[in-house]
This record gives structure tokens, sequence and C-alpha cells, in this order.
């Protein structure tokens, strides 16, 4: 146990960080004996007492008792006892960018972002500790099916997760995705608008449906999508930029316009599939450019992988058609 109490500044990757949260980090303690520190007054910020969802700021210095606290050597070793090797390799070869403030991963399809009902007990959540510094748990800011392959962005700080998670609500982050469908889109190019809602399918699975603007639980959907090249008539690769973040969004959309994704056993049109394609979801989260403060917006594109790829060398579908860039499709 530490005999001293310690006054802590907070660091600007913690800025807006709730205080229970920040402490949480710092002392092994449950929310109830939290709460007993901050109402006698052992846990202050700035001199003064404080309440559990205070918002910190950078600076602000925050008083902690004399409570035994992991140094950042303790949690990284903590950490790597507690993952096996084959994890660890399967999440650092995952990373195909890194900065300061973020992972971005390339995730595999069939793995789980959370666990969760028929998820299993292996995910991306429960390995983050592997990419941990020490100092900071990362954090997942947005999800992918676990059928979807492609980029996932983790925040290595709080800082940056409330920032990320930000840009994602905002819209100010574009997307793009790549499907392969079973059938071309006519239009070749548009925009797919709807309002949906959770229903059930034929089976009696959960499902998105459309609906009334006024239907309870109704969402308004906007897809942006542009056939990059065709199999004649029987499947085509289609690089799609959703507008909105629903549930089931581009699955839905491609459902709705008669050309389902390949492998989508949810949303399926009558369509015959081509011969000699691969197995599973076709749905690749393939870029994503992040607007930065006082800096060129940073670019990030996942290379395909997996059945994907090998259904687009059955296809004949080359990469490099999209161009460079994959947001000029959509100009």
């Amino acid at each position: 146990m530490n005999s001293q109490v310690i006054n802590e500044t907070v660091n600007p990757k913690e800025g807006g960080t709730r205080l229970d949260r920040w402490v949480k980090r710092r002392l092994n303690v449950t929310q109830g004996q939290l709460e007993k520190l901050l109402r006698s007054g052992q846990i202050r910020v700035d001199g003064a007492r404080a309440k559990a969802n205070t918002r910190l700021e950078a600076g602000m210095v925050v008083r902690l008792p004399p409570l035994h606290q992991p140094t950042a050597a303790e949690k990284k070793a903590r950490a790597a006892n507690t993952a096996s090797a084959k994890d660890e390799q399967f999440m650092r070869e995952m990373v195909i960018y890194e900065d300061d403030d973020l992972f971005a991963l390339n995730k595999p399809a069939g793995i789980a972002v959370q666990g969760g009902t028929k998820q299993g007990d292996r995910h991306i959540d429960g390995m983050l500790d592997i990419l941990s510094d020490g100092e900071y748990r990362p954090k997942l800011v947005h999800r992918l099916d676990k059928e979807t392959s492609g980029l996932l962005l983790i925040a290595r700080h709080p800082a940056s997760a409330a920032w990320l998670g930000d840009l994602f609500r905002s819209r100010d982050m574009e997307k793009v995705y790549w499907a392969v469908t079973v059938g071309a889109p006519k239009p070749p190019a548009g925009q797919v608008r709807c309002w949906m809602t959770k229903g059930e399918g034929s089976e009696g699975r959960e499902r998105m449906v459309q609906c009334a603007q006024n239907a309870e639980g109704a969402r308004h959907a906007i897809t942006d999508y542009v056939t990059v090249s065709q199999a004649g008539q029987k499947a085509a690769w289609v690089a799609l930029r959703p507008q909105t973040g629903r549930m089931h969004q581009l699955r839905f959309h491609m459902h709705e316009l008669g050309t389902s994704i390949l492998g989508d056993d949810k949303y399926m049109t009558r369509r015959e599939v081509p011969q000699g394609v691969a197995n599973g979801l076709h749905l690749h989260a393939r870029a994503l450019q992040i607007p930065r403060k006082n800096k060129k917006p940073l670019l990030l594109q996942a290379p395909l992988s997996g059945h994907m790829k090998r259904t687009f060398d059955t296809l004949g579908f080359l990469e490099q058609e999209a161009g460079k860039d994959p947001l000029e499709l959509f100009i």
C-alpha cells in the first residue's frame, strides 16, 4: 500500500473523462468504495470535493488517497500474462496503422468485435489489453458485424476515444465499404433512402424492415452506391458510402435494390449465386477518412483478404479498378 497521498495532474489525453472512470484506472476500487472516498473528501479535484460524474479537464489536479496504485509496468505485465501468444500474434498482425492516438485494424471476417449471445468467448474487445502501453487500455469507438471484414478503429487513450466517437456520431468521418452483390444494381449508381426499423423475417429472426416515418423505432437511412465492376449480370463489385450508421444498413439497402450482398443469409434475393465464389458475407470496410485539426485528413485503407479476395480473383475483379482514392468514385 502506498503511504502517501498522491496529487496527480490530469493529462491532456484524458481531458473530458468522468472522474470515477479516471480514478478506477488508478485505484482498484468498486463504485461503492469510490463513492465513499468522494463523500469523505479523500478524493478531491483542485482541492474541492467532487462528484463521480465530474468531467475532468487537462491541468486539473486530483487528490488520491494512500491506496495501492498499480504502476504502468504492473498493468502491462498483467495484460501480457493473461494473453496467449496466439492472441498476441493475431492482434499485432491486424494492425495496419498506428499513431499516438489510435490503432487501425484490418479485422478478418468471422471474429466478433465484442462478446455477447452467440458471439463466443474470443473477441476483439477482450484482447485489447495486448495493445496497451500500460498507461491506458485501448477502447473500441465503433463496431463491425462479426462476418464483416475491414477497418476497425481503436482509441489509444480516453481523449482519443471521445474525439473519434464524436466524429462517428457527427458524420464528419467519411466511410467506404466494398461489397460483392448477387446480380448487378440498376441503375449502376445512385442513392438509397428509406425509413427502417427492427422487425422479423420469415423464420422469426430479427432483421431490419422498411417502415413509415412515424412507425415505432423508425430510423432514416441513406447510402450512396457505385458499381465498380460487373461479372456479366451474375454479380457486381459495389462501393458503398453510408451517410447514416444504422444497424445492417448496407445489407438492407442492397437487398432493397434486389441485389443482396453475396453470402448474406439474412437479406437474400432469389437470384442465382455465381459458381465458384467463396462462402461468407462479402462486405468489407475498405476506407475511412478522418478529419484532423491543423493537419491533412488521415486516409486509411484496408486491403482485401480471405474469402473476398478469393472471390475477386474468381470473378476477375482487380482492386486497382477503384483507383487510389476510394472517395473519388462518389464525386
